[in-house]
């Protein structure tokens, strides 16, 4: 009877991971969120009857708060987890279309947006790493998962010259390292870490924009076709989910995975 721990689980990502995670009644699973009653309420409206979903409230960017959801967390469990999926992060507009320069002219919001996102992309996640470690050294399975990006690759930004997301793409690289770091320091006490990047997914972001943010969206699109030539697209979030953890079911301390990152086909490359 496996145990998970998902941040971020109101919408997107989070919310498929809770979804296909939960329809196998064996599972127990834990959602931690900003807004407890708006989930709970989804919850109860679209998974009704799966009373292996437990929603606690957990706030990235409040320690006490993610101190409180650990300690809910062991008195439901008994004191022990299996998984735990960091996928809550900060996605802005602020970003998304622009370059490293252009952001660069207004110094104050360049300032503000990155520590903004640093803390909670980051900072956060080892917070939420160190208070539910003990958690995870009771369990059975003990795997640690973050939710990363391709975008956060060295390679593919230099090969290809993807100049967007600078500030987003940086948080992801460097909690990259930080998986990295926890993996020397647990992979002796049987903990795998692991980054995996879910590929490119539609979770509704690209529905409305300018004009302006279409063309360099475009331009990227075009970027990420000569990187994969065969890539049709953006992927749904149930097929990207249902991807990554087959990777996280398949990796493990005795085929080298530690501290690994890599895309939800298992390997470096992070669109085909």
């Amino acid at each position: 009877m496996p145990t998970y721990v998902i941040t971020g689980v109101s919408k997107g990502l989070g919310w498929e991971f809770l979804n296909q995670l939960s329809s196998d009644s064996s599972n127990t699973v834990i959602g931690l969120v900003r807004n407890k009653p708006a989930t709970e309420k989804r919850v109860a409206e679209e998974l009704s009857g799966r009373t292996n979903i437990t929603i606690l409230h957990g706030d990235l960017v409040d320690y006490s708060s993610l101190e409180k959801a650990a300690a809910d967390t062991a008195a439901i469990t008994g004191g022990s987890i299996d998984y735990l999926i960091a996928n809550a992060a900060q996605v802005t507009e602020y970003d998304a279309y622009r370059s490293i320069d252009s952001l660069a002219t207004d110094p104050g919001e360049l300032t503000k947006q990155f520590r903004s996102q640093m803390e909670t992309n980051v900072l956060a996640n080892i917070y939420l790493y160190h208070l539910f470690m003990p958690l995870i050294l009771e369990g059975k399975i003990k795997k640690v998962v973050f939710i990363s990006s391709g975008m956060g690759d060295l390679e593919l930004t230099r090969n290809f010259n993807i100049d967007v997301t600078p500030v987003y793409s940086t948080t992801k690289a460097a909690m990259n390292m930080i998986n990295a770091k926890f993996s020397a320091r647990y992979k002796k006490e049987g903990v795998l870490f692991l980054s995996i990047c879910p590929g490119m997914v539609d979770v509704g972001k690209f529905s409305e924009v300018t004009a302006e943010q279409g063309a360099r969206l475009g331009e990227t699109v075009g970027k990420f076709k000569m990187y994969a030539p065969d890539w049709q697209g953006p992927d749904t979030p149930p097929s990207s989910v249902k991807a990554v953890l087959s990777v996280v079911n398949q990796c493990s301390l005795e085929n080298g995975d530690s501290g690994a990152f890599l895309s939800h086909y298992g390997d470096k490359q992070w669109l085909k």
